[in-house]
């Protein structure tokens, strides 16, 4: 178990539909990370921006790009994490895929489809959260407008770190600041959020927010808004337990189930 867990978060341009090139430019900005760290987080649809193109882009399981986070994640000796098109049994997914350094991938699908883009006819919706267990941490990852969904990122499972991966837009930029404060106080957990910035084909304008959040909802970055940047935050263990026995508020959640 580690006590500490570090995490470099990505915020990056992203070239349109265009996997080789995204592979090469964020292969640029990890080799630029010169401290140890343990998880690399890159943002939502990383290989191609947020299109709703998915025939142009989606690879498979067995694809270049995962075979590249295999090769970052060995090289690295870190975990690697982000989303991307994923093609399989005739149906698109927008999944997040978690590359374990010895080459173990747990996966989860974005349950949320953004409508007002239309991705839900495009896109199948995921139907399993997932909590990835690393380092003796317990990692729940979501995608984007998932994060508008308070009861899916419920924490009923004492999860440590929330990962959120985005292609959020600027003009909705107020919304990602503030949800993910509220996830990470109404969870009692680490809020990690990862953004793209820059200007995508449909002329759409991102810029950045990335974040960090502790249990009690301060932010502990330093990462500039608007630009692109690299950033290692350390998380603590025991920042976790130490308000969890102080402030025990998950013990009072309501029981219900999602169906």
């Amino acid at each position: 178990m580690s006590e500490v867990l570090n995490i470099a978060l990505i915020q990056t341009e992203l070239a349109w539909e265009h996997p080789e090139r995204n592979r090469v430019d964020l292969l640029k900005k990890i080799d630029s990370i010169a401290d140890p760290v343990d998880i690399i987080v890159l943002p939502e649809m990383f290989t191609s921006g947020f299109t709703m193109n998915p025939s142009h882009v989606a690879e498979t399981m067995q694809g270049d790009t995962v075979s590249w986070l295999k090769s970052v994640a060995a090289n690295k000796q870190a975990a690697i994490t982000g989303s991307m098109v994923i093609k399989e049994d005739d149906h698109y997914y927008n999944r997040m895929v978690f590359v374990h350094p010895n080459g173990t991938i747990d996966h989860y699908d974005k349950r949320h489809t953004f409508t007002f883009a239309g991705e839900d006819k495009v896109y199948t919706p995921g139907t399993k959260k997932i909590i990835v267990d690393y380092k003796g941490w317990q990692v729940c990852p979501l995608i984007c407008y998932d994060l508008r969904f308070p009861v899916w990122a419920r924490n009923t499972e004492a999860y440590d770190v929330l990962i959120y991966v985005a292609n959020w837009p600027a003009s909705r930029m107020v919304a990602w600041d503030t949800l993910l404060k509220a996830r990470a106080i109404e969870n009692m957990s680490y809020c990690v959020g990862v953004n793209r910035v820059g200007k995508d084909d449909n002329n759409h304008d991102y810029s950045g927010h990335s974040a960090v959040y502790d249990v009690l909802g301060n932010r502990i970055d330093n990462i500039p808004f608007d630009i692109e940047a690299v950033e290692i935050v350390s998380l603590k263990k025991e920042h976790i337990q130490r308000n969890r026995s102080k402030f025990n508020f998950l013990a009072d959640q309501d029981q219900f189930s999602i169906r």
